[in-house]
Protein backbone atom coordinates (compact mmCIF):
# COMPACT_ATOMS: atom_id res chain seq x y z
CA UNK A 1 0.00 0.00 0.00
CA UNK A 2 1.49 3.49 -0.81
CA UNK A 3 1.82 6.11 2.18
CA UNK A 4 -1.21 8.50 0.00
CA UNK A 5 -3.48 5.22 0.14
CA UNK A 6 -2.76 4.50 3.60
CA UNK A 7 -3.22 8.54 4.02
CA UNK A 8 -6.18 8.44 2.54
CA UNK A 9 -7.57 5.55 4.23
CA UNK A 10 -6.68 6.46 8.16
CA UNK A 11 -8.72 10.20 7.23
CA UNK A 12 -11.70 8.80 5.51
CA UNK A 13 -14.72 10.14 6.95
CA UNK A 14 -13.79 12.40 9.39
CA UNK A 15 -15.65 15.32 8.88
CA UNK A 16 -13.22 17.87 10.34
CA UNK A 17 -9.21 18.65 10.36
CA UNK A 18 -7.73 21.43 12.64
CA UNK A 19 -5.58 23.48 10.91
CA UNK A 20 -2.84 25.14 12.31
CA UNK A 21 -0.93 27.76 10.72
CA UNK A 22 1.38 30.66 11.93
CA UNK A 23 -1.05 33.95 12.86
CA UNK A 24 0.36 37.32 11.65
CA UNK A 25 1.36 37.60 14.76
CA UNK A 26 4.00 34.98 14.48
CA UNK A 27 2.43 32.56 17.05
CA UNK A 28 0.83 29.12 15.77
CA UNK A 29 -2.70 29.09 15.78
CA UNK A 30 -5.26 26.68 14.72
CA UNK A 31 -8.85 26.11 13.41
CA UNK A 32 -11.69 23.77 12.73
CA UNK A 33 -12.03 23.30 8.79
CA UNK A 34 -14.71 21.12 7.33
CA UNK A 35 -12.97 18.01 5.14
CA UNK A 36 -14.34 17.83 1.83
CA UNK A 37 -15.69 14.69 0.54
CA UNK A 38 -12.76 14.12 -1.73
CA UNK A 39 -10.25 10.89 -1.99
CA UNK A 40 -7.08 12.38 -0.18
CA UNK A 41 -4.41 12.48 -3.46
CA UNK A 42 -1.57 14.32 -1.66
CA UNK A 43 -4.13 17.58 -2.08
CA UNK A 44 -6.33 18.79 0.74
CA UNK A 45 -9.21 21.66 -0.38
CA UNK A 46 -11.32 23.61 2.15
CA UNK A 47 -13.90 26.47 2.00
CA UNK A 48 -12.58 29.64 4.34
CA UNK A 49 -13.85 32.94 4.74
CA UNK A 50 -11.15 36.06 3.41
CA UNK A 51 -12.00 37.72 6.62
CA UNK A 52 -10.27 34.68 8.29
CA UNK A 53 -7.37 34.67 10.55
CA UNK A 54 -6.32 31.69 8.69
CA UNK A 55 -7.22 33.17 5.12
CA UNK A 56 -5.49 36.19 5.79
CA UNK A 57 -1.86 34.42 7.18
CA UNK A 58 -1.14 32.59 4.05
CA UNK A 59 0.32 35.28 2.17
CA UNK A 60 2.92 36.07 5.02
CA UNK A 61 3.17 32.01 6.00
CA UNK A 62 2.20 29.60 4.05
CA UNK A 63 3.35 26.50 6.39
CA UNK A 64 0.18 24.61 7.85
CA UNK A 65 -0.58 21.68 9.24
CA UNK A 66 -3.99 19.17 9.29
CA UNK A 67 -5.01 17.27 12.16
CA UNK A 68 -7.39 14.41 11.77
CA UNK A 69 -8.95 12.75 14.88
CA UNK A 70 -10.25 9.55 14.84
CA UNK A 71 -10.49 8.83 19.13
CA UNK A 72 -13.04 5.75 18.15
CA UNK A 73 -10.47 3.61 15.88
CA UNK A 74 -7.64 5.14 17.58
CA UNK A 75 -6.11 6.75 14.71
CA UNK A 76 -4.30 10.14 14.06
CA UNK A 77 -2.63 11.83 11.13
CA UNK A 78 -0.79 15.08 11.00
CA UNK A 79 -0.40 16.45 7.47
CA UNK A 80 2.35 18.84 6.74
CA UNK A 81 1.77 21.38 3.73
CA UNK A 82 1.85 25.34 1.90
CA UNK A 83 -1.38 26.24 1.62
CA UNK A 84 -2.35 28.52 -1.37
CA UNK A 85 -5.19 31.15 -2.07
CA UNK A 86 -7.31 29.79 -5.16
CA UNK A 87 -10.46 31.40 -7.03
CA UNK A 88 -12.10 28.76 -9.34
CA UNK A 89 -15.50 28.45 -9.42
CA UNK A 90 -15.51 25.25 -11.16
CA UNK A 91 -13.88 23.85 -8.01
CA UNK A 92 -15.97 26.03 -5.82
CA UNK A 93 -19.08 24.38 -7.50
CA UNK A 94 -17.72 20.56 -7.39
CA UNK A 95 -16.63 21.34 -3.51
CA UNK A 96 -20.01 23.25 -2.23
CA UNK A 97 -22.69 21.68 -0.57
CA UNK A 98 -25.81 23.54 1.01
CA UNK A 99 -24.11 23.07 4.57
CA UNK A 100 -21.81 25.85 3.86
CA UNK A 101 -24.65 28.41 3.44
CA UNK A 102 -24.43 28.80 7.23
CA UNK A 103 -21.28 30.57 7.00
CA UNK A 104 -22.35 32.16 4.42
CA UNK A 105 -24.92 34.66 4.21
CA UNK A 106 -24.91 35.12 0.42
CA UNK A 107 -24.47 30.81 -0.38
CA UNK A 108 -21.99 30.21 -3.17
CA UNK A 109 -22.37 33.89 -4.51
CA UNK A 110 -20.86 35.40 -1.22
CA UNK A 111 -17.63 37.34 -1.86
CA UNK A 112 -16.23 37.07 1.51
CA UNK A 113 -15.52 32.57 0.10
CA UNK A 114 -12.19 32.00 -0.22
CA UNK A 115 -10.73 28.46 -2.09
CA UNK A 116 -7.73 27.08 0.04
CA UNK A 117 -5.62 24.17 -1.35
CA UNK A 118 -3.20 22.71 0.89
CA UNK A 119 -0.35 20.37 -0.88
CA UNK A 120 1.18 18.02 1.40
CA UNK A 121 5.19 17.84 2.29
CA UNK A 122 4.89 14.68 4.36
CA UNK A 123 2.93 13.15 7.27
CA UNK A 124 2.56 11.48 10.51
CA UNK A 125 0.17 9.04 11.40
CA UNK A 126 -0.60 6.88 14.24
CA UNK A 127 -2.63 3.50 13.26
CA UNK A 128 -3.99 2.30 16.86
CA UNK A 129 -5.07 -1.47 17.07
CA UNK A 130 -9.03 -0.64 18.19
CA UNK A 131 -10.38 -0.54 21.37
CA UNK A 132 -10.59 -3.76 22.34
CA UNK A 133 -7.45 -4.85 21.58
CA UNK A 134 -5.82 -2.13 23.20
CA UNK A 135 -7.61 -2.66 26.57
CA UNK A 136 -6.54 -6.27 25.97
CA UNK A 137 -3.05 -4.86 25.59
CA UNK A 138 -2.74 -2.53 28.31
CA UNK A 139 -4.25 -5.27 30.75
CA UNK A 140 -1.59 -7.88 29.84
CA UNK A 141 1.29 -5.26 29.89
CA UNK A 142 0.05 -3.64 33.54
CA UNK A 143 0.33 -8.15 34.77
CA UNK A 144 3.73 -8.97 33.19
CA UNK A 145 4.97 -5.41 33.28
CA UNK A 146 5.76 -5.37 29.81
CA UNK A 147 5.56 -2.70 26.83
CA UNK A 148 2.04 -2.12 25.24
CA UNK A 149 2.47 -1.51 21.73
CA UNK A 150 -0.53 -0.21 20.83
CA UNK A 151 -0.60 0.48 17.18
CA UNK A 152 1.79 1.45 14.69
CA UNK A 153 3.46 5.30 13.60
CA UNK A 154 5.36 5.97 10.93
CA UNK A 155 6.32 9.45 9.24
CA UNK A 156 5.60 9.73 5.50
CA UNK A 157 7.06 12.23 2.85
CA UNK A 158 4.58 12.62 0.59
Amino acid sequence: MSDITKIAELIRGIKFAMVTFVNHEGHLHSAPMTTQDEEFNGTVWFIGAKDSDLVRSVPGNAQVNLGYSDPAGHNYVSINGTAELVTDQAKLDELWNDGYNAFFEQGKEDPNIQLIKVTSNGAQYWEGSGRVVSIIKMAKAAITGDTAKLGETKGVKL
